[in-house]
C-alpha cells in the first residue's frame, strides 16, 4: 500500500496553478521553529531550524520500524518544508533586507500526532542524537482565507509572482489582511540542492479579506 502523500491528496493546498487563485484553508498541526536573520547564511538560524524539523519529523514517520507504536499510525510521505515570513514595520517581506526576515520554519504534521506523541519525539530525538530540540514547537494554526500560486524559478524573482497576486486579489474584492497572526506564507515543493533555480517550485500564499 502506497505511503499517504498530503501533496497529491490535496492538491488545491500543494499543486495550486500558476495563475492566482483564492482559498481557504483549514486548521492544520505543525512542527515549528521560529527564528530571524537571512535564510542563506551557511551557519545560520535558518538552516539549523531545517535540520531540527527534519529529525523530529523522521523520527515521528520511522517509529513503525522501533517498539514505540503510534495509535491511527498510517504510512505517510513526510510533508514539504513550509515558512511564514514578515518583517517589523512591512506589509509582507522586503527582499532587498533578508537580514530583517523573522520567520516561522514548519513541516506539517498528520493527523494521528496529538501533542502527546509530539513530547514522545521530541524526547526520542534528543536521546538518540544528543540534540537539543526544545525550539521546535508543537503549532497549529489556522490560516482561514488567502490568494496563492505556483511560482516557478529563482526565489529571486518572487516579487513579481506577489504583485500578480495583490493585482488578482484587487480584482476580485480582497484585500491584503497582514499582521502578527497572520504572514507571507511559502511552501517549498523543490530540493534547492538538486534543482535549478529556473524550475524551483514553490507554492507562495497571502491572507486576504473582502475589501
Amino acid at each position: 500500500m502506497a505511503a499517504f502523500d498530503y501533496k497529491k491528496e490535496y492538491k488545491e493546498f500543494y499543486l495550486p496553478p500558476r495563475k492566482p487563485q483564492i482559498v481557504e484553508i483549514p486548521e492544520m498541526n505543525f512542527l515549528a521553529v521560529r527564528g530571524m536573520g537571512d535564510p542563506n547564511e551557511e551557519e545560520g538560524n535558518y538552516k539549523a531550524a531545517i535540520g531540527l524539523l527534519y529529525s523530529i519529523a523522521y523520527t515521528i514517520k520511522m517509529s513503525k520500524m522501533g517498539r514505540h507504536k503510534i495509535e491511527g499510525y498510517f504510512d505517510y510521505v513526510v510533508p514539504p518544508l513550509e515558512g511564514f515570513w514578515w518583517e517589523d514595520g512591512v506589509q509582507g517581506v522586503d527582499y532587498a533586507h533578508k537580514e530583517k526576515f523573522q520567520w516561522i520554519s514548519l513541516i506539517r504534521l498528520p493527523e494521528f500526532v496529538t501533542r502527546e506523541v509530539f513530547d514522545w519525539a521530541i524526547q526520542e530525538a534528543s536521546v538518540k542524537k544528543q540534540t537539543d530540540f526544545s525550539k521546535v514547537e508543537f503549532f497549529t494554526y489556522h490560516e482561514g482565507l488567502c490568494i496563492q500560486c505556483m511560482h516557478i524559478g529563482p526565489y529571486d524573482n518572487e516579487p513579481k509572482t506577489v504583485r500578480e497576486m495583490e493585482r488578482y486579489a484587487k480584482e476580485q474584492g480582497y484585500e491584503l489582511e497582514f499582521s502578527d497572526q497572520r504572514y507571507h506564507h511559502e511552501i517549498y515543493l523543490s530540493d534547492v540542492r538538486k534543482c535549478k533555480p529556473e524550475n524551483l517550485k514553490t507554492v507562495i500564499r497571502q491572507p486576504i479579506k473582502k475589501g
